[in-house]
């Protein structure tokens, strides 16, 4: 099972630190993906609502790129990563049922399991049942540790 903490989340929401690398270094380090929300002005930059924070390139996406799951919040995000970083887990959703990544893996939106092999997204908000789920992306992703 792939467990994926929601924009650095590991034991519940924290707006005042979500999307700050060093709260996404945090949950990378204990061992967990991270679902990012990502900009490209012209560079890159971290944040939900708008860019906040700029992004140490190499640090996130040639070191971690492996266990980023990005969330592009501009078409020049999706642009930048297919041209520069294809290796990177990247979507772009809104409140579609479901979304690929550039990967190939299912995204689904919450309260939209069970689907075979998906990213349940917050399964805890409607009790979603996650037994057919490859991975689980969450705020309480601590936990779903096993």
């Amino acid at each position: 099972m792939i467990l994926i903490s929601h924009r650095g989340n590991t034991t519940g929401p924290n707006p005042n630190k979500e999307n700050h690398p060093n709260y996404i270094l945090e949950a990378l380090t204990q061992g967990y993906d991270v679902e990012v929300d990502m900009w490209y002005t012209d560079k890159l930059m971290f944040g939900h609502d708008n860019p906040q924070y700029e992004v140490d390139e190499y640090l996130f996406f040639i070191t971690w790129g492996d266990k980023l799951w990005v969330h592009c919040k501009n078409v020049e995000a999706i642009n930048y990563l297919k041209k520069q970083h294809s290796l990177v887990n990247y979507f772009w959703h809104e409140t579609d049922t479901i979304t690929l990544t550039n990967q190939n893996h299912i995204w689904a939106y919450p309260g939209k399991q069970p689907i075979k092999d998906s990213i349940a997204v917050m399964p805890e908000l409607n009790n979603d049942n996650i037994s057919q789920c490859a991975g689980i992306c969450s705020d309480y992703i601590k936990n779903y540790t096993k």
